[in-house]
């Protein structure tokens, strides 16, 4: 068995990490790419993979070895009895659970915090590489109910509360289990606004983890975002999708600079097909809602073709050609209902 290594740039360095064509063997590439990523350090425990620069494919047997590497280099420094004997017991659980990084672990989270799971020996990996362990599965402390149904329990201890109150004869033990059933059935995605919240305050800034959601591994980071991009200021809100763009303090849509400091491609246009077809159905909307004759829908098109062309060409002066559009727009000068439209639609988002 073999996986592809990708070569990104990272930290201003080409970096390798390991790419997954299928389930099953997530945990050991999650924690794999953490140490390819990661910077060695020994006074801090952090540990690094590194790979040759020509290397395209990583067997599961290479993965494994680089990982035992440096579940070895963990020994403890400290040449206390206790310390030593305690690394050796680990070192033994470990090599239990190594062949199931190929396949899954099984964790079992809790509901109190995102570093929370029932201690199981699989959690030992992450611990002697100090690599920390992450979900959002997390309680919403504003539900009183949901919090007392669920309390301090684990994801198998739940379950099994459910089992127990559905064959209560106690009517309070019964709600309590449908409750608790509720909030599994709500949160099947494993990942809550309480528990995305408290990723963002627990997570250091460039910590790199392992977050487990929908039962499945993954190597994150925490980043600051936009923070140093001057040109990102506003958010537009024009549906509830979240499709949403960025603009700059002028209110001129932001784009990520092309490679060299040369200004960025020209927009995809499946993108700004997808764009007029959307505003085609905003003036339908329009129309529809004041009354007005659907015939004159075709019209409305026309111009938010238009629309688009002048938006693209505040970004991109070079000359293209342009669509006629009728003056008469449903009755109104095109300039007229264009301002309209606008202070219908446009809002902004800090």
């Amino acid at each position: 068995e073999f996986y592809c290594v990708k070569w990104i740039s990272w930290k201003g360095e080409r970096t390798p990490v390991i790419t997954q064509s299928e389930n099953g063997p997530c945990p050991l590439l999650a924690i794999m790419n953490i140490l390819l990523l990661q910077e060695g350090s020994p006074t801090s425990r952090c540990f690094q993979v590194k790979l040759p620069p020509q290397k395209d494919v990583i067997t599961a047997e290479e993965l494994m070895a680089h990982l035992g590497d440096c579940i070895l280099a963990a020994q403890p420094r400290e040449p206390s009895e206790g310390l030593q004997l305690n690394f050796q017991q680990n070192i033994s659980d470990t090599m239990t659970v190594l062949p199931k990084l190929s396949t899954g672990l099984d964790v079992n989270v809790r509901f109190t915090g995102v570093s929370d799971f029932e201690y199981t020996p699989e959690c030992i990996i992450f611990d002697l590489l100090n690599v920390p362990l992450y979900h959002g599965w997390l309680v919403d402390p504003q539900s009183p109910e949901t919090v007392q149904a669920v309390g301090k329990l684990s994801y198998n201890q739940l379950v099994e509360k459910i089992i127990t109150c559905k064959q209560a004869s106690d009517s309070s033990l019964v709600s309590e289990g449908l409750v608790a059933e509720q909030f599994l059935e709500a949160t099947a995605s494993q990942l809550t606004y309480h528990g995305l919240c408290e990723l963002t305050a627990t997570a250091r800034e460039g910590e790199l983890s392992v977050f487990f959601r929908n039962n499945h591994f993954s190597t994150m980071t925490k980043h600051q975002g936009f923070l140093q991009e001057e040109g990102v200021v506003w958010e537009s809100l024009h549906n509830v999708d979240g499709d949403s763009c960025f603009c700059d303090t002028d209110f001129h849509l932001s784009h990520a600079p092309g490679k060299g400091g040369l200004p960025a491609a020209p927009p995809d246009p499946r993108v700004q097909q997808r764009q007029v077809d959307q505003d085609y159905m905003v003036a339908l909307s329009l129309q529809q809602g004041r009354g007005q004759d659907p015939s004159s829908v075709l019209s409305d098109l026309e111009l938010a073709r238009q629309l688009q062309q002048e938006e693209y060409q505040q970004h991109h002066p070079h000359p293209h050609p342009q669509q006629q559009v009728p003056g008469q727009v449903g009755g109104r000068p095109a300039g007229e209902r264009r301002q309209r439209q606008r202070l219908d639609l446009d809002c902004t988002l800090l």
